[in-house]
């Protein structure tokens, strides 16, 4: 069934119990079971029951790795724009330079991108940000694009499958944000063919089959390129 749609939920629909299957994104616990919060997707492993927007704005977890682009330098660190429905706050100790109280503009600016992790939400939805992980930095060329944050997971694949496949065939550097947010890098036709496979994932997303389609069409492409 390779053009079936994947499975839409309705808000308090019953997804599952918490005996088999783990809460995730967009669920709650009620009485042992697993409910829907919200009208979307069902996107369900091994581990959890995720329901994902079909729309929207970014909903921070923590440890979630995201694109950030800063808004405003203060004193103390920076606000950051993360695609939520508020900025992140990225405080100076959670950044890997030595900075002197108020030479934060000195480090980052408004307009720069970065490549961060959500590490701290409090209760009334304040979101922290930090650089203290691996490979997180300031982010310098390449180009940044936006999708739907509810595609991200079909953007990564499971375990990174369908970005390693579209490494295995184009040659560039990609990371992808949780927050709807992907930087690529590369020669400007590898760009150019990542952009194409990645909108044709995000518009192809609720549908089955679709990693053997992206891969049947990067090795056309990759015979194309030769």
């Amino acid at each position: 069934m390779p053009n079936e749609e994947r499975k839409i939920v309705l808000p308090s629909q019953i997804l599952g119990d918490i005996r088999s299957n783990k809460a995730g994104r967009g669920t709650f616990i009620e009485n042992g079971k697993i409910i829907s919060e919200k009208l979307g997707i069902l996107n369900a492993n091994s581990s959890y029951i995720n329901v994902l927007s079909f729309k929207g704005r970014y909903g921070p977890t923590v440890d979630d790795f995201i694109i950030g682009i800063v808004e405003e330098a203060l004193s103390a660190g920076w606000l950051v724009d993360i695609n939520a429905p508020s900025p992140a706050f990225l405080h100076v100790n959670e950044v890997p330079w030595d900075i002197e109280f108020g030479d934060t503009e000195k480090y980052l600016n408004r307009g720069d991108c970065i490549m961060a992790k959500v590490s701290q939400i409090d209760e009334s939805k304040k979101f922290q940000i930090t650089l203290k992980d691996r490979n997180l930095y300031k982010i310098k060329g390449g180009h940044i694009i936006e999708v739907e944050p509810s595609r991200v997971p079909r953007i990564i694949g499971k375990k990174g499958s369908m970005i390693a496949l579209i490494k295995k065939y184009i040659r560039c550097r990609i990371f992808v944000g949780q927050n709807g947010r992907i930087w690529v890098d590369g020669d400007t036709e590898s760009i150019e063919r990542v952009l194409q496979t990645i909108y044709k994932i995000e518009s192809e997303a609720i549908t089955y089959g679709l990693t053997n389609r992206i891969e049947e069409l990067l090795k056309k492409d990759a015979k194309d390129v030769r």
